[in-house]
């Protein structure tokens, strides 16, 4: 085998089953051995950032690493915004970047970069292959970097010379990262605060927000009273009619702060210390400053399940969650507004679908109804880099391919990567894409009203309208293949996702919102 050829199997080896790609000159090498390895399927996405917001979803869901193929630095910087999303979401994501032949690096050609620096705030792990002879034992230990406790972004460069190199040998499988064992003395901290009694919160992300570790957190609130909230930009959460109930927590500083404040515990697994977005000078930072009763048993890379599995044990906590299931709400009739679009969207999710979650401000109501629908997943925003939502569908249909996804999208950020809609109809994949078109940044004009600023100037409104001129988002759809629909009234609506779910590919929807 050649470089390329070795690499590609060493992945294909390791459990990488697909490849989001926009190659150039210097990864052709590794796009024919794509074909001569076989094993892993090559996706062409027309932006690199299409390429990693979808290893990002596709890592996600899947739980296996997703491969990107990038061209030289500029095709990396393309891509950091998602990569900084990945890297928030501890997605398993491994980026090959092409670079030039090692001999003719020192010509300076024009594409030439320091690929290393641009690639190190968005990596939890990097590297240069420096020979032939190290091109497997790079990628192994990519691999293993990726699959490492919840999961981690690496990054290999690759020069195009050594993906030419021939008879390039194999290197033995190095295991992932394992967890640390939880911390007993902690454990039994936290059990004896929730003994104790009081209000207490479980304030969960990552692993304990799905599966295992969803199911182990229920019964803990079963057992001890404790309410479960969930981080406001998680990686990926079940919910719905019989599972526990998770509360999201607000996106705004004032209503995150007061959700903590109600607690006398609470009890950090699997999440990150909450902060607030953004800074504001009369608010604090960091929500849990200071607060007598907050106890971490997993951080965000810890062993989340097994955290909770101890404390569950030390709680004596053997009975499954239960509570009652919510009601949906009636069908929603009349003009569009965010309740009744919520409404007609819990009201039509399938079991087991997919909801890719990247509308800031629009996506509350359905936060707040979820719990109300068939049992699902969602995905949402990590980072807070918007504009990643059309990519984490594709890779999320990817991913699963026996469900629906439904991307619930605003048009301010769905204006940052339509090219994802060209993927998703050339590998047909079921995706749903709801646009609430209110032609805003409505998030901004939120803000401005917040700081007290009822009359912005002519400045400023341009600068947080999109309607001058207004996005045809069914004739941007159409243009990269996918059929559409422009819909202004909850009847449209619900008529609109019963037609697109009977489809076999991507449909989009226009939502026109007040």
């Amino acid at each position: 085998m050649n470089g390329a050829e070795r690499l590609i199997s060493t992945a294909a080896g390791g459990g990488v089953e697909v490849c989001f790609a926009n190659p150039g000159t210097t990864e052709m090498p590794l796009v024919l051995a794509l074909d001569r390895v076989g094993g892993i399927r090559a996706v062409l996405c027309l932006h690199e950032n299409v390429c990693t917001g979808a290893a990002d979803g596709y890592a996600r869901l899947a739980r296996k690493p997703a491969l990107t193929l990038l061209h030289l630095g500029p095709g990396l910087a393309n891509g950091l915004a998602n990569l900084h999303n990945a890297r928030r979401a501890r997605s398993p994501v491994v980026n090959v970047i092409g670079d030039h032949a090692s001999w003719h690096v020192s010509a300076d050609p024009p594409l030439a970069m320091d690929i290393e620096t641009a690639a190190r705030p968005v990596s939890d792990w990097q590297r240069h292959i420096a020979s032939p002879a190290a091109i497997a034992s790079a990628m192994q230990a990519a691999l293993a970097a990726a699959t490492s406790r919840r999961g981690r972004v690496a990054t290999l460069v690759f020069p195009h010379d050594f993906q030419q190199a021939a008879e390039v040998p194999a290197a033995p499988v190095q295991p992932p990262e394992p967890f640390p064992e939880p911390d007993a003395a902690v454990i039994e901290r936290a059990a004896a605060r929730l003994r104790r009694g009081g209000p207490a919160c479980l304030f969960l992300g990552g692993l304990a927000l799905w599966g295992e570790g969803l199911a182990v957190a229920g019964r803990i609130a079963r057992r001890s009273g404790a309410e479960l909230l969930g981080e406001v930009g998680f990686a990926r959460m079940e919910t719905g009619r019989g599972l526990p109930r998770v509360a999201r927590l607000p996106y705004f500083p004032e209503q995150a702060q007061e959700i903590f404040d109600r607690f006398e515990t609470v009890i950090l697994c699997g999440a990150r210390q909450p902060v607030s977005f953004f800074g504001y000078g009369h608010l604090p930072s960091r929500y849990l400053s200071g607060h007598p009763g907050a106890l971490t048993i997993a951080g965000a890379d810890d062993d989340a399940v097994g955290a909770l599995q101890r404390l569950a044990d030390a709680l004596g906590a053997e009975a499954p969650w239960q509570g009652s299931a919510p009601e949906p709400p009636e069908p929603p009739r009349g003009p569009l507004d965010l309740d009744r679009l919520a409404a007609a969207i819990v009201r039509h999710l399938p079991e087991d679908a997919v909801v890719v979650l990247t509308a800031v401000s629009s996506a509350a109501p359905f936060s707040q109804l979820a719990a109300a629908a068939r049992p699902h997943t969602q995905i949402a925003l990590t980072g807070g880099a918007i504009g990643e939502g059309t990519a984490l569908a594709l890779g999320a249909a990817l991913a699963r391919p026996d469900a629906r996804v439904l991307h619930l999208e605003a048009d301010g950020s769905a204006a940052y990567l339509p090219q994802a809609l060209w993927s998703q109809a050339r590998e047909g994949l079921p995706v749903t894409t709801v646009i609430c078109a209110n032609r805003a940044y409505r998030i901004l004009q939120i803000e401005l009203a917040r700081a007290g600023i009822d009359a912005p100037g002519e400045q400023t409104r341009r600068l947080t309208e999109l309607g001058r001129p207004p996005i045809d988002w069914v004739a941007v759809a159409r243009g990269f293949g996918v059929p559409g629909r422009t819909v202004e009234t909850a009847e449209e609506l619900t008529a609109a996702l019963e037609g697109a779910a009977a489809s076999d590919g991507p449909f989009v929807i226009e939502a026109r919102l007040p």
